[in-house]
């Protein structure tokens, strides 16, 4: 088929690399444009969409947008049999949509009709949800509103969205050259009225850990916004926390019992309350609402990822401190 390509981050590449592998023509690739960043921000940086079509010999297109007739005219020209879109990040007018001959595919992270929208791994994650998955989603101007023609599922089982990322993106360039190769073969079933949730775009208050939480839910934070990590802050610094372990309510009462006794402050609980946010033992664990999480891959400003242990050697968190 003649294809053309829409897609940004590192999620879409495997479909990109797939679909040329297996004799497809790839009319264009669209991806959004370069971002400031490499050293100090001075340089602009292309997606890897781009890194790797430019790799191929595919021809790039990086719109800052597709309302323009212009733009959509362009799109028109290439004269394509579908459009297989993967995390491209802009909205495709009607006029997209409608352009080529089979219309637009979608590869979209999660089962559908639950987690629609900009995040749904991480939604996925942070909701406890057992498994998630990929669908090949026709489009249409709804958000992520479209019939499913295939999907593949996974369980989570504790895996960072980093780990669900890659799989994914394995998974849905494996079942977008399945439909195309075959097209006819599987027909769009409409997606159920029930069961829909949506994926909200990730705030960056969202990536700070909140040990409010029971310590199940902030384990889930953690693997959630994992890459690039979520974080407390100690000593006046951002750690990032990259994986930890969940501590249960009879371990954490006594490493609360083993406390040692500090005075009461004049502002603020006592350091020994074992209130949630205070550091219980030597090892980093935290209370939280219920049980506690103790942090066992870390990372400073600047620095690599290092054991939590290895931290503590040189930055003291030490018991009674509250995060």
């Amino acid at each position: 088929m003649r294809i053309i390509f829409m897609g940004t981050p590192a999620f879409a590449v495997p479909t990109l690399d797939a679909l040329a592998d297996a004799g497809h023509t790839i009319a264009a690739a669209y991806s959004q444009p370069p971002r400031p960043g490499g050293r100090r921000g001075r340089e602009l940086v292309p997606s890897p969409v781009q890194k790797r079509a430019e790799e191929r010999g595919i021809p790039v297109r990086t719109p800052v947008s597709l309302k323009s007739p212009e733009e959509q005219a362009a799109f028109a020209a290439l004269d394509a049999d579908v459009a297989v879109v993967a995390a491209y990040g802009l909205i495709l007018p009607r006029a997209v949509l409608d352009a080529p001959r089979l219309g637009c595919l979608n590869v979209h992270g999660s089962l559908l009709p639950r987690w629609r929208g900009a995040a749904p791994i991480q939604r996925a994650i942070l909701a406890g949800d057992a498994e998630t998955g990929v669908g090949i989603m026709q489009m249409e101007a709804g958000l992520d509103t479209g019939p499913v023609r295939l999907e593949g599922r996974t369980p989570i089982d504790g895996k960072t969205a980093g780990d669900l990322t890659d799989e994914l993106a394995a998974l849905g360039a494996r079942l977008m050259v399945e439909v195309l190769a075959d097209f006819h073969a599987y027909p769009a079933v409409v997606q159920p009225e029930e069961g829909i949730t949506y994926a909200a775009k990730i705030a960056k208050e969202e990536t700070r850990l909140d040990f409010a939480q029971d310590a199940a839910a902030v384990e889930r934070q953690i693997r959630a916004f994992n890459p690039p990590g979520a974080w407390f802050e100690a000593n006046g610094e951002r750690v990032r926390v990259l994986a930890a372990t969940v501590v249960p309510d009879s371990v954490r009462a006594e490493l609360v019992e083993a406390l040692p006794f500090l005075p009461q402050k004049k502002d603020g609980p006592s350091p020994s309350s074992g209130r949630t946010g205070e550091v219980l033992d030597d090892q980093l664990t935290i209370a939280c609402a219920s049980g506690a999480i103790r942090p066992t891959l870390v990372q400073r400003a600047g620095r690599g990822v290092m054991p939590a242990q290895e931290l503590l050697r040189g930055f003291a968190v030490p018991p009674g401190t509250f995060l």
